[in-house]
């Protein structure tokens, strides 16, 4: 069945994020755990700074979980940029066993979602999972050099500076996940790059019917519904193509592309990239979540799956979403981030106090060989 339902008990122990400057002006700017003041990060490239943007989503979800790096069984992460190069430099600065996922911008569900199915069948007993991106990075990428001053298509959309990062656990926690369900890749036809809303609709649609089907739920049972970044047009085509299936989007739903910026930041359609639901979802929604605001939500992140090549080469834009489903089931055992459970699996701590070990002597020797080369 395309829904996995969670078999034991696994939670959202919790998680953290950081947006650019622009975002931190928004209309959610009080939800972030941190805004950047400088989006370079006294970087000397945006790659850079992307890199580094991650690395400090990464340590920051772990400290807030109150976990030390060693505690990490597996990070599961990706990117926009080409072979995820984001994460996986950031992995090789964590050296936490990484499984490096790209889903565009739906990979926050993805990495969410795998990284539950891990942990509910006792195969890590806490995971991470992590994404992020950068609008400089991004445009020279996939569009224009910033430097040519490229007019913007009314269709499009901003892609944010920011993601999240979220600790799953077999520790209790408020926020328990519920189920996943993993996407299939759907092609509306859509050639336009600028139109990426256009083009991730018809997977958005297909991932919210298949999940309330198996699930044998209803949309009003949900407190509330997040698409990824599907922007104000695609928010309009997924409530057309749902109504054709006699599914009804309340008020109970909205788009993560939509929530980001307010009117007068003039991002057209909204935000987009792996980042803006990451960041949305470990801000604004589980902040919901953890206060019991929120009793029940389904968070469905969309990715475009075009590359650069592909659509040089006149491709069509095909594209997936992810959704994975969350409850709040209230404090339970809170002494258990304080007392931190015993684990069930003894090998998880000889292992990774063998990883932490390992990681500080290797940090210690790159850090000599940087010395030497300097001088």
């Amino acid at each position: 069945m395309q829904t996995i339902k969670m078999k034991n008990n696994t939670y959202l122990l919790d998680g953290y994020s950081i947006v650019g400057p622009l975002e931190g002006k928004g209309p959610l700017k009080d939800y972030f755990d941190y805004i950047l003041k400088d989006d370079t990060l006294k970087e000397k490239t945006f790659e850079k700074a992307e890199r580094k943007l991650l690395e400090n989503i990464v340590t920051g979800a772990i400290d807030k979980a109150g976990l030390k790096t060693s505690d990490i069984d597996f990070f599961f992460g990706g990117d926009l940029l080409n072979q995820i190069v984001s994460s996986s430099y950031t992995a090789r600065e964590l050296e936490i066993p990484f499984i490096g996922l790209y889903s565009a911008c739906a990979t926050m569900a993805e990495s969410i979602g795998l990284a539950a199915l891990f942990v509910d069948n006792g195969l890590a007993e806490n995971a991470l999972a992590a994404t992020c991106t950068h609008f400089s990075s991004a445009e020279r990428q996939y569009r224009f050099p910033l430097e040519l001053g490229n007019q913007r298509a009314p269709t499009t959309q901003w892609t944010i500076t920011g993601g999240g990062a979220s600790v799953v656990s077999c520790l209790k926690s408020k926020v328990k996940i519920v189920a996943v369900t993993f996407g299939k890749v759907l092609d509306f036809g859509i050639m336009d790059v600028n139109n990426m809303g256009a083009a991730m609709a018809p997977a958005a649609c297909d991932t919210i019917r298949e999940h309330i089907k198996n699930m044998g739920r209803k949309t009003s049972d949900y407190d509330f519904i997040a698409t990824g970044d599907l922007g104000k047009l695609g928010c309009e085509i997924l409530f057309d193509l749902l109504e054709q299936d006699k599914i009804i989007l309340g008020k109970n739903y909205q788009d993560c592309g939509c929530m980001m910026y307010n009117k007068t930041q003039r991002t057209f359609m909204g935000g987009s990239g792996a980042g803006c639901s990451a960041s949305v979802f470990n801000g604004y929604i589980l902040s919901k979540l953890k206060k019991g605001e929120f009793k029940r939500v389904l968070l469905v992140s969309t990715g475009a799956l075009m590359s650069t090549t592909t659509n040089q080469q006149g491709d069509t834009i095909p594209s997936i979403a992810h959704a994975v489903e969350f409850e709040y089931v209230g404090a339970q055992n809170e002494n258990n981030l304080a007392a931190a459970q015993k684990p069930k699996n003894e090998n998880f701590s000889k292992n990774s106090l063998k990883n932490s070990k390992n990681a500080t002597k290797n940090a210690k020797n790159r850090a000599k060989t940087k010395k030497g080369e300097k001088k």
